[in-house]
């Protein structure tokens, strides 16, 4: 199939054992995550199987190495083998198996020889105090590093909430002057993908169509793929017609708790957060942490740690007014005293529900027996 250089993804992919069957399986997996028509599938695995590799580079800064480990973690097998070992990812501290000298040149090598065509991956936030002594690496600051690497990369992508916004580092004090990437690379098309960590399946689908359609994603004004980031994690979740009907735990060891409850007496930030943990959820899309029992900490917001009193106070400006408001008085009149957090537009909701029913008992078109409240 000739040099690896030029190897195709499709290529790449047979040689590892795979069989077309499991490609064609891949590019649906990918191509539903992404969220694209089933139309455009074949534009997909046309240019996985045209495509040469892509050149990346990925580099470490302050952070915990969470949005790694994510990816490798990957629910489908081919995702880790066409992204990580297959998309000639030349440079990762964390993956790679060169070290030290070697591991400098390969990644010099690639800047060199793929001068505006490869792609830098950023994961961690980087320190500007004390002149970037916080983090250095090979002798050089993170700062440093992070310039040298942008000058001449296609698109960079910013992986995780520390990448993006600056996460747990940049929160006050911000001791180490950390900031995200789009604060030190004001010339490069950046795409920010945040979470902590952000989900694997969505940062193979990054990936995917950067290759597939040659151009970045849709992105929202916070620089979010508007793909993954486009819905709250409320309007996803299981637990919200507990929300619109005003049932929620007060403790997370209570009945309530324990019957499933919503969580947003106790913190819950999914009204407020947009992300994809509900539709794709973590393991093998097994669950997320408000199917866990603990609600949604916002990490995919921007200034999450510093924005709210704590993870666990409640907001009370979303869906468009007071919540607590709403859930505290309205609902216990709306309701009947029921104890809750049912928002304006779900009140409606039932009202129209009921007046419907009304409507049809009167016509005779449905028995009561048949109505179930």
């Amino acid at each position: 199939m000739g040099n690896d250089d030029h190897l195709t993804y499709y290529q790449s992919i047979l040689q590892q054992g795979y069989t077309r069957r499991d490609f064609l399986k891949f590019v649906a997996f990918i191509g539903a995550y992404m969220g694209i028509k089933s139309s455009a599938l074949g534009q997909v695995a046309e240019a996985l199987e045209n495509t040469p590799r892509l050149p990346v580079i990925w580099e470490h800064f302050q952070e915990c190495t969470c949005c790694s480990e994510s990816f490798i973690r990957s629910d489908h097998p081919i995702v880790a083998d066409i992204i990580l070992d297959k998309i000639s990812l030349d440079y990762t501290l964390t993956l790679m198996a060169a070290s030290g000298h070697q591991a400098e040149a390969a990644k010099h090598a690639t800047m060199e020889k793929y001068k505006g065509d490869y792609i830098l991956c950023v994961e961690g936030s980087v320190p500007l105090g004390d002149n970037g002594n916080y983090c250095c690496i090979a002798g050089k600051s993170a700062v440093d590093i992070l310039k040298e690497s942008a000058k001449n990369a296609k698109a960079i992508i910013a992986w995780g909430s520390c990448a993006s916004f600056g996460c747990v580092q940049a929160a006050k004090p911000n001791p180490t002057g950390a900031v995200p990437i789009h604060k030190i690379i004001k010339d490069k098309p950046i795409i920010h993908v945040p979470g902590c960590p952000p989900i694997g399946e969505v940062m193979a689908g990054i990936i995917i169509h950067l290759v597939a359609f040659g151009k970045i994603p849709e992105l929202d004004n916070m620089g979010r793929p508007k793909a993954f980031y486009a819905k709250r994690v409320h309007d996803s979740c299981y637990r919200r017609p507990y929300f619109d009907a005003g049932l929620f735990a007060s403790t997370f060891d209570d009945e309530n708790a324990k019957k499933g409850y919503c969580l947003y007496k106790l913190g819950c930030k999914g009204p407020s957060t947009y992300n994809s943990c509900g539709n794709m959820r973590w393991n093998g899309g097994i669950s997320y942490p408000i199917q866990s029992g603990h609600g949604c900490i916002g990490c995919s917001a921007n200034n999450f740690w510093d924005a709210a009193e704590s993870f666990y106070s409640r907001e009370l400006n979303v869906l468009g007014g007071n919540v607590e408001w709403n859930a505290d008085t309205i609902g216990k009149i709306a309701l009947g005293g029921v104890a809750a957090g049912v928002a304006v537009h779900a009140i409606a909701a039932n009202v129209s529900k009921r007046k419907l029913l009304k409507e049809r008992i009167d016509s005779g078109i449905e028995n009561e027996k048949n109505i179930k409240e």
